[in-house]
């Protein structure tokens, strides 16, 4: 079982950066398609920060069943953070612009 609070945080702090605004749900069940939402936008509080990590605050299981947390959270360093799912497993995927090729300057 993962948190994705903590798992969030950790990736945060390997790659020294910080929210700057997120838009993620969370599929609380599979057959009634009830979700819960939550937003950070830019330029938020230390309040509304807390009540998007306490949103976040939940086990679920990293290596078995479907996606259920969906969204990005884009970072202050320019790069953003997407939730991926393969066969089962879920994870959070942190993405970096390319560089630009050297043919292409």
């Amino acid at each position: 079982m993962r948190n994705a609070k903590k798992e969030l945080l950790e990736i945060l702090a390997n790659n020294f950066t910080i929210i700057k605004c997120a838009n993620l749900y969370y599929e609380v069940g599979y057959e009634d398609n009830e979700e819960q939402k939550i937003k950070l936008s830019v330029n938020y509080t230390d309040l509304q920060l807390d009540a998007f990590l306490e949103f976040l605050d939940f086990e679920y299981d990293a290596g078995y069943g479907g996606q259920r947390l969906f969204g990005i959270v884009w970072l202050k360093d320019g790069t953003w953070l997407s939730r991926r799912e393969y066969d089962g497993s879920e994870w959070w995927e942190h993405n970096v612009l390319p560089e630009i090729p050297e043919e292409l300057m």
